[in-house]
């Protein structure tokens, strides 16, 4: 999940669908309440502990936050120079994604089929959307984490490509390389309140209408193809804070033309494979995780 929420475009929360602990992980984040809350200041640490599903939490965080901290650098370096292959490999997961969630409605109806359109076109439209220019005060960095962190539990809607479109993907990022400190904290307390509030919501809705809602993650994932599409044509560029040249508005390309438009290597064999690594990586984690439940059952 943490290697998928650095990338703008690709959602930790797909990872957790796939992997089989979505659920669990609404529930666990939503048990830290006013019941954990008061079990805590009596100093009932087990019964707070057992509440807030303790062990589980702790895992999956330390192993996002591991992940973050060591593969930033690692994903912005392939960012910067093996874009197509990188891509190439989330589009594959993102496909293979799209179909392992989609599975899992299990009645059809005609509502079912017009929000899986719906959540299609919204994705659509965050990944065509234009970055633009916000402040850096601390206000608005706790409104970044609150948005990001609800979009990154969400399967294909990428909490990163929201920093992106919000201007804070880079300033977060070299926040943490820098170790600066308050503005860690600030973006860190933006998303424990963002993500407390909204797995509410989101934990209602898969529990009463479970298929209407994963139609919707489903067309998510659809939806944010458009992003992942390893060939663009930058149309138009923006000068970062660093006075670095960085894409702003971008098309995507078949291979041919984008060699021809970039003079670049398409790596179009080793991008197809890539992508087929990343589908059959998605099919065989499905595939396991399944044949694991049904064993404890």
């Amino acid at each position: 999940m943490g290697a998928a929420d650095v990338v703008p475009g690709v959602s930790g929360g797909t990872i957790a669908f796939i992997t089989g602990i979505y659920e669990e992980l609404l529930d666990s984040i939503r048990s830290v309440n006013g019941e954990a809350i008061k079990l805590l200041l009596r100093f009932r640490i087990a019964d707070f502990w057992r509440h807030i599903n303790g062990n589980f939490l702790v895992v999956l965080l330390a192993g996002i936050g591991f992940s973050v901290a060591t593969l930033s650098r690692i994903i912005l370096f392939l960012l910067d120079n093996y874009p197509e292959l990188l891509w190439s490999f989330f589009f594959g997961l993102i496909v293979a994604s799209a179909v392992v969630v989609g599975k899992k409605i299990t009645q059809w109806t005609a509502g079912v089929v017009l929000l899986g359109l719906a959540g299609a076109a919204i994705a659509y439209y965050v990944t065509v959307a234009t970055p633009t220019q916000t402040p850096e005060a601390y206000w608005f960095i706790f409104l970044s984490g609150a948005i990001a962190i609800c979009a990154m539990i969400l399967p294909g809607i990428s909490g990163s490509f929201l920093l992106v479109l919000l201007a804070k993907y880079e300033f977060i990022l070299n926040a943490v390389k820098e170790l600066r400190v308050g503005v860690i904290a600030v973006f860190g307390l933006g998303c424990i309140v963002g993500i407390l509030s909204f797995s509410h919501v989101l934990n209602w809705a898969l529990k009463h209408y479970h298929n209407a809602t994963v139609a919707l993650l489903t067309g998510f994932m659809v939806g944010s193809l458009n992003k992942v599409w390893p060939w663009k044509e930058t149309i138009e560029t923006y000068t970062d804070r660093h006075g670095e040249v960085k894409p702003l508005v971008q098309e995507n390309v078949l291979p041919g033309a984008y060699e021809a438009l970039t003079g670049q290597e398409s790596y179009l064999v080793y991008a197809i494979v890539l992508a087929i690594f990343g589908f059959l990586l998605v099919y065989l984690i499905d595939h396991y995780t399944d044949e694991g439940n049904t064993a404890s059952v």
